[in-house]
This record gives C-alpha cells, sequence and structure tokens, in this order.
C-alpha cells in the first residue's frame, strides 16, 4: 500500500513540473515540407521590437464563399498566429462586414472610400454557379496610424485557385510590408533626377506617392553641374538611390562624370531609358501616323562599360496588351480593344525576389537590351515572350497595324531581355580617361553596389485623366492591372536592402486544392464509401463476433 502511494505521489510530482516547464517554455514546431508556417527571419526583425499593440482586423471572414477562399482566411489566419506568437502586442479580429443584413450596404459603402473594394466570386457547390461577395482585405492601426494590407495577389488570367495560391504565397509579404510601414522610421533617402526633360511629376505621381510610403523622396537638377560641379557631386552623393524616369535631353560629360562617381561611391541607380523616340499619343492624329527615330542621350559609353547596351531599334511582339481604339463613324463608333504588338507584356523564369510570383508587365515601345562581358554580376529581370521581332530605326510606325493579321514567321527573334539587374564593383566609365572636370576625390573603382536598366520609360508612367494622376500600372479600358507599381517598388526594395522585406517573396509554398468537376461527378460514389461501406463493415464486424462467441460457448 505505502509502494502504492509512494508511486502516486512521484506521478502527481512529474506531472506538476511537467506542467510548470510547459508554462516557462514555449515551443512551436513546423512539419510542413515548405515551412510555411515559419515565419522569415526578415518578418521576425520587423515585429520583434514592438512595444504597443498593433491591432489587425481582417474582413476575409464568413462560410458563404469558395472553399479556396476559406483556404486563404485559414492561412491569414495561422500566418497572423505565428506572428503573434512572435510578439504579443500583435492583436488580431475576423470581422465579417457582411453578416448583418441591416447594416450590410452601408459597411459597404464605407469599406469602399476607404480603398477597400469588394471581390465577386462565383462559387462552385454541387455542380451549381452562385455569386458571393468578399473583402480580401485586412486594417492594421499603430500608434494612431492605419494602413491597408491587401490578402488577395492579383495575376493576368489566373483562376480562382492560383490566385488563392499566389495569394498566400504574398501572405507574409503583406503583413511584413504593413507592419513594416507602422513601425519602422524612415532612413533612406532617394533623388528623382531633373534637368535631362525626364517625365513630369504628375506622370510618375503614382509611384512616388508610394515610394514616400517607405523613403525620403526629393528631387535633384544636374542643371547645377554646368556652374558648380563639385557642389553637385557632393550633393548627390547625400542620396542612397537615384531614379531618372525617361530622359530625353542627352546628358554633358560633366553630368555623366557625377552620376559615375555617385555610382563609384556606392549609391544606387534606377534607370528608366527610351532609346527611341517615339509615343503612343504621338499616333492620335487624322493619320494615325507618326516616325520612330534613334533618340541620342549619350549614355552608351556609359552603360557600355558597366556591361549593357540598350539598341535604338523597337520590341514587337504577339504577346503583348491591346491598344483600345473607337472604331466606325460617328455615333455607330464603339470602343474596342485591338492587337497591339508595341505593348510587350513582359515577365521572368528567374525565382528572383524582384519578380517572383510577379504580375505580367506592361511596356510601350520598348528597346532591347544586350548585356556584355565584364565582372558585374547581371540577372535579366524582364523579356518578352519568344515570338518577338526587331524593328530598326527610323520606322513609321501607323494604327492601320490593328486591321491587320500578324504573320507569326515574321516573329522569329525569341525572348528578348527589357530590364536588367547590375550587382557587384564597377568600374568606372571615366577610367584612363579625361574627365570633364577635376575632381578632389577621384575614384576608378567602386564599393559592391547595385543598378537597374530598363529599356522603357513608360513602365513608370501614371495615366493623367484631368489632371489627375491614375493608378500605375491600371488599364480603365480593360479593367486589368499589370505589374508595373509592384515591380518598381521591388526594385527599389532590392537595390536598397531595405529590411530584407525583398527576401520574404522568394519563399515557395505550395497549396493543394480540391477538384470541384470530380467532386461533383463522383459525389455518389465517395458517399457510398464514406458512408454506406463503414456501415456494411460494422455489421460483418457484428455478424462474425457473435458467430464466434456463439460458437465459443457452445463448446
Amino acid at each position: 500500500m505505502n509502494k502504492n502511494i509512494k508511486h502516486i505521489t512521484v506521478l502527481i510530482i512529474v506531472i506538476i513540473a511537467i506542467n510548470f516547464l510547459g508554462s516557462k517554455i514555449f515551443k512551436r514546431f513546423d512539419l510542413t515540407a515548405d515551412n510555411r508556417y515559419t515565419l522569415s527571419e526578415s518578418a521576425i526583425n520587423i515585429v520583434k521590437d514592438i512595444e504597443s499593440p498593433v491591432i489587425v482586423d481582417i474582413f476575409l471572414s464568413g462560410n458563404d464563399f469558395p472553399s479556396e477562399f476559406r483556404r486563404l482566411q485559414k492561412e491569414t489566419n495561422q500566418l497572423l498566429e505565428e506572428f503573434s506568437a512572435e510578439n504579443s502586442h500583435i492583436i488580431f479580429n475576423f470581422i465579417n462586414p457582411l453578416e448583418d443584413e441591416s447594416t450590410r450596404e452601408r459597411n459597404i459603402q464605407q469599406l469602399t472610400q476607404r480603398g477597400l473594394t469588394p471581390m465577386q466570386l462565383s462559387v462552385q457547390e454541387s455542380g451549381k454557379a452562385t455569386q458571393a461577395v468578399i473583402f480580401p482585405w485586412a486594417l492594421a492601426s499603430y500608434n494612431d496610424q492605419t494602413v491597408i494590407i491587401p490578402l488577395i495577389k492579383n495575376k493576368i488570367g489566373a483562376t480562382q485557385q492560383e490566385l488563392v495560391s499566389n495569394s498566400v504565397q504574398h501572405l507574409e509579404y503583406a503583413f511584413s510590408d504593413g507592419f513594416s510601414k507602422l513601425t519602422t522610421p524612415k532612413r533612406r533617402k532617394i533623388a528623382i533626377l531633373k534637368g535631362n526633360n525626364q517625365l513630369e511629376d504628375k506622370y510618375i505621381a503614382d509611384f512616388v506617392k508610394k515610394l514616400g510610403e517607405y523613403y525620403f523622396i526629393a528631387p535633384f537638377t544636374l542643371d547645377s553641374v554646368a556652374s558648380n560641379p563639385q557642389k553637385t557631386l557632393k550633393d548627390i552623393k547625400a542620396y542612397d538611390l537615384i531614379i531618372s524616369a525617361k530622359p530625353t535631353e542627352a546628358f554633358t560629360e560633366k553630368e555623366k562624370l557625377v552620376l559615375d562617381q555617385f555610382t563609384m561611391n556606392g549609391g544606387k541607380s534606377l534607370w528608366l531609358i527610351d532609346a527611341v523616340a517615339m509615343e503612343k499619343d504621338s499616333l492620335y492624329n487624322d493619320t494615325g501616323r507618326s516616325f520612330a527615330v534613334t533618340r541620342d542621350l549619350n549614355l552608351t559609353d556609359f552603360f557600355f562599360k558597366y556591361g549593357v547596351r540598350i539598341n535604338p531599334v523597337i520590341v514587337s511582339t504577339l504577346y503583348s496588351a491591346p491598344i483600345t481604339l473607337a472604331m466606325g463613324e460617328g455615333s455607330q463608333s464603339q470602343f474596342q480593344h485591338l492587337r497591339w504588338p508595341y505593348s510587350p507584356l513582359a515577365n521572368s523564369n528567374s525565382n528572383h525576389p524582384i519578380v517572383n510570383n510577379l504580375n505580367l508587365v506592361k511596356l510601350d515601345f520598348a528597346n532591347q537590351i544586350d548585356t556584355l562581358k565584364n565582372n558585374i554580376n547581371k540577372t535579366i529581370l524582364l523579356e518578352t515572350a519568344p515570338l518577338t521581332k526587331l524593328e530598326g530605326m527610323p520606322r513609321e510606325i501607323s494604327l492601320d497595324l490593328v486591321t491587320q493579321e500578324p504573320d507569326p514567321t515574321l516573329f522569329n527573334k525569341g525572348n528578348q531581355t527589357l530590364a536588367v539587374l547590375l550587382e557587384g564593383e564597377f568600374t568606372s566609365v571615366y577610367n584612363n580617361r579625361i574627365k570633364a572636370f577635376k575632381l578632389l576625390e577621384e575614384k576608378n573603382k567602386s564599393i559592391p553596389t547595385k543598378m537597374i536598366v530598363i529599356a522603357d520609360g513608360d513602365i513608370i508612367k501614371n495615366n493623367v485623366i484631368k489632371n489627375r494622376p491614375q493608378e500605375l500600372g491600371f488599364d480603365r479600358w480593360t479593367g486589368k492591372t499589370y505589374g508595373n507599381k509592384e515591380f518598381l517598388l521591388n526594385a527599389v526594395n532590392y537595390l536598397l536592402d531595405d529590411n530584407g522585406l525583398i527576401n520574404i517573396r522568394s519563399k515557395e509554398i505550395a497549396i493543394a486544392f480540391l477538384n470541384h468537376q470530380k467532386i461533383a461527378a463522383q459525389k455518389s460514389k465517395w458517399q457510398l464509401i464514406n458512408i454506406a461501406l463503414p456501415l456494411v463493415l460494422l455489421a460483418f464486424f457484428g455478424l462474425g463476433f457473435n458467430y464466434f462467441r456463439k460458437k465459443r460457448h457452445a463448446s
């Protein structure tokens, strides 16, 4: 008896000790093959030092939308649990704004006014199609600041399953980005170059506004180079990144030397260059025609030394965005979306974080880039589809092209490079050359730095309607949103090594979905297997058990 009491006492003490240790030691185990529930180190660094509550309201709530989006809801919940486990100040709630019929319309209006537009879905259940409305958004609030976090990652032509798969891939980045905006003060500075007739402010307003959420932005003119190049060079060194958005006037040797020395001192740069002078607006005249000619920016030797060459040719491809034109006479005319080979849709086969899981990027009258052999690492970020041809200059461009059936055999140049990332230690363009002015501190070899060259200036250009800038990448005629803004933002994030945010994008998550057509076709079969078969097996077990029981007792 005493021995039993002793064993029971030891058992109770062990149980109490295990419970005590369990309350003090907390550990989560991620047993998934792709580590989908393990936060990236960059994401952890963003939230680990938060000392005030971050309230996250998620509006993706309800049970009447497709199973794919219930999966997105579940993945969102599990991801936020991981964030909350890292920092208990992250508090999240799921809210269904459509649950109460009496406030449904008011909630829809209020959320829409805040920029949280609803999404209409087609629900396939039991072979029947119905419609559902969801709000795939979250609001995160911290110290009287609020940011909108999108839960859906759009991709042109994607099915609902592909849309959800892309969105799940994007969730960690989306929430990390939102938390970073709320909790991380701006540090880095970006200069928007002026002085070489770059795009007007209203045409880059949407992207600059987006950049302003992360960085300090300021215009920087190179005009002072002519009178005081040393001061200009000193001033530009205060910036971490320069952006030159579609310059149309040639750079002087003094300006190039300043920009070269900026690079030699570790400065990052984003170049959006048109080597051909051609604008879509110039076609909207009585003849519907215009001439494309070579544009000399005096940058050929500049980029050649760094390892790329932008060729003065126009890329024409069968895989392109349409042009919208009014067809017909007078009141009978209608807007139509017509084939337009000069607006290539570009992407990349690379898994580089700048372009990973990226929507198609739309360009206009883009040029082709050659990469040259040197010690700089080069990564192709954007390229055309294989069915492409190159058109030399000068050339007449006509809207009559939309009425002609293209000959696919002429589009035989294969994939053409449109954007390149350069990384490494650059050699000065002016190494062993006469300088345009005397440098106080001459550098002919850079510290490790980065540069992106894109052979199209219109990639950053937003439409302007009634003098109001529109969203970059949105085509109001087709309702499609291209990946221009996200691509450029990723490019800037990567160039500036911003919090490692860009590295979160490279995380790959495999999502398995049910086949609804197969479910509908095999519904009866699986109902029988799951309902009838267990009952049949149970009956056989009962009969067998009684048979052997009677046989045993009879003997």
